[in-house]
């Protein structure tokens, strides 16, 4: 008898076998009954971790946490209906961010679409162009021709999700009862089970070698020449996963002597590469006030990775009189000021050391010492601040998370604070988030899913509201068996929302923009099992909740109770005894 009792069991079998042989280590399933031969055949690998959850949000973007922080896949399953519409928030943020996602939509036959059939609904091409491929995989069938063609498929997937340009595939996936591995006699032929079972001895069916964008050495020369000017920046944006070769961006910058303006999420920030190169994070400070107004513009200006963080920084290069290199693996543009004057499709590291060993410039220390200063105007002016306010809390998770620790990020505040109040340092934290389009919705998921892809401390950092938003995804503490510090910094609203015009206007600014809730989370808290501590305002009280929590086992969440009106007004004061730092330190 075969080991496939139908055809749904043997093709869901042969399938998930293909992609464990294309490097797939673990699926993302959420309970349903018509994708119930793809659930099962993952269950019933040995090589597959399954994390089951029972939300398709928060599944996908627990997914799309695994794979920022791995760089490889980590496959969804559902089932039909609703469910795959679910998935839509964390594919708009993998295709932006260029995170590889694959979503298998499980599907009812094709006869039953457009019929008003119970849970049916248009599944081709659901999430538009967002996905980098699609297929609406043919229906099960117990041949060889279709058997090879589905592995096939499934091996193309894993390709199309991880390469350059890295973002979400779609595989559609219809299934006709019986759905269980009941035995349909004489449905499948025993000689099939081989095919489904071994493929090509373990191998991809397709086994596909990835390449790398590079320039000849007439293009590298040109880059080179373009670099070897006296005053020079080096900007480092968010990464896409698993990001720069910090390595190969020090070596440039080592060559051309230019300071590296290094975002919170490019993966430069943090780690050695401070200690040997000119790492900057202080830029999102001095840029904004009117200290660096009389600067002269840099001649050129080497960019990679997604556009800052920095609304001032942004603001800077698309008033500067200069040559902006925009360098993008898959020649993708990614400049909202459309003030970059070239575009290079290559692999940014490859580059800088292809670049590096010809680059000549005269490496002005005028223009390199005065970044340098403005740097340290801006740390002193921040450490000399004594009153606690919203910043504090990221700077000092930057200071004293343990390492090696994942460090994400909610947008609004927190990525912002982040940027201009975490200083670059020499330690082990890899520190991501989700700036692709930039919402607040599967923040606490995909957290959790970046800390199930490793034996780092977790720590995650985010706003009242969008932890309010994903507590679903809380669930998966327990069902993925993963430890978080969730700190919560509860401003009781939207405190971006300060930052607008709009703060103005009240009404309707309190009722329908800031939103006050006043929601309690420690009964989010006891809800998961999870320990909890409310500390009122920011200072030595947090830093010591945060040790303890740390150190200590399990995971905890820690509500830092602030006023959000006040931490602008801070933020306000620093911007402008930064310029009178900056300026002052130059005059002398």
């Amino acid at each position: 008898m075969s080991q496939s009792p139908n055809r749904n069991t043997l093709w869901a079998r042969a399938f998930v076998d293909e992609l464990v042989a294309a490097g797939v280590s673990a699926v993302c399933v959420t309970p349903g009954s018509r994708s119930t031969p793809l659930t099962v055949a993952a269950a019933a690998h040995d090589d597959l971790r399954v994390f089951s959850h029972l939300d398709e949000r928060s599944s996908a973007f627990f997914a799309l946490g695994r794979a920022r922080r791995t760089g490889e896949v980590t496959p969804l399953v559902c089932t039909s209906g609703t469910a795959a519409a679910n998935y839509h928030p964390a594919v708009m943020e993998a295709d932006q961010a260029r995170v590889p996602l694959l979503t298998l939509t499980a599907d009812r036959p094709p006869e039953l679409r457009d019929s008003g059939a119970n849970q049916t609904a248009d599944q081709e091409k659901l999430f538009g162009d967002a996905v980098r491929w699609y297929r609406d995989l043919p229906e099960p069938e117990p041949t060889e021709r279709k058997l090879r063609r589905l592995r096939t498929d499934a091996a193309r997937a894993v390709h199309e999700a991880e390469t350059a340009p890295a973002g979400p595939v779609q595989l559609n996936v219809p299934f006709r009862k019986p759905l269980e591995p009941v035995e349909v006699p004489g449905d499948v032929p025993a000689d099939l089970d081989r095919l489904a079972t071994a493929g090509r001895e373990d191998a991809p069916f397709v086994a596909t070698t990835p390449g790398h964008a590079t320039l000849d050495d007439r293009a590298v020369a040109s880059v080179a020449e373009a670099l070897s000017v006296e005053r020079g920046l080096i900007v480092a944006g968010p990464a896409d996963p698993p990001g720069p070769d910090p390595e190969a961006i020090t070596t440039l910058a080592h060559r051309t002597g230019f300071p590296v303006l290094a975002d919170p999420l490019s993966g430069l920030r943090f780690g050695s590469a401070t200690r040997v190169a000119p790492i900057l994070g202080g830029y999102d400070g001095y840029l904004a006030g009117d200290a660096t107004a009389d600067w002269p513009d840099p001649e050129v200006v080497f960019r990679f990775g997604a556009s800052p963080t920095s609304k001032p920084l942004r603001r800077y290069l698309a008033a500067a009189d200069s040559r902006q290199l925009l360098v993008d693996p898959a020649g993708g543009w990614r400049e909202a000021t459309f003030t970059a004057t070239d575009l290079i499709a290559a692999d940014p590291s490859r580059l800088a050391v292809a670049v590096a060993r010809r680059a000549a410039g005269p490496d002005s220390s005028e223009w390199r010492d005065r970044w340098e200063t403005a740097e340290r105007a801006h740390w002193a002016t921040v450490d000399d601040e004594a009153r606690g306010f919203e910043g504090r809390v990221l700077a000092d998770v930057a200071e004293l998370a343990p390492e090696p620790s994942t460090v994400f990020v909610s947008n609004s505040m927190p990525v912002r604070d982040l940027d201009r109040f975490a200083e670059p340092a020499a330690r082990s934290l890899t520190v991501l988030g989700n700036r692709g389009v930039s919402g607040i919705d599967g923040i606490t998921s995909t957290a959790l899913g970046a800390g199930s892809a490793t034996t780092d401390h977790l720590t995650l950092v985010t706003g009242d509201l969008a932890f309010y938003h994903d507590s679903n995804g809380l669930l998966a503490i327990q069902r993925a068996d993963v430890e978080a510090t969730i700190v919560v910094v509860d401003n009781d609203g939207g405190g971006i929302f300060h930052m607008l015009p709009i703060e103005e206007f009240d009404p309707p600014f309190t009722d329908q923009f800031r939103t006050p809730h006043g929601l309690n989370f420690e009964h989010a808290a006891d809800l998961y099992d999870l320990s909890f501590a409310r500390v009122d305002g920011v200072g030595e009280s947090f830093r010591d909740r945060y040790r303890e929590a740390t150190t200590t086992d399990g995971s905890h969440v820690i509500v830092v109770e602030t006023d959000a009106a006040a931490s602008h007004r801070v933020r306000e004061e620093l911007e402008t005894a930064t310029s009178e730092a900056v300026r002052e330190a130059l005059d002398d």
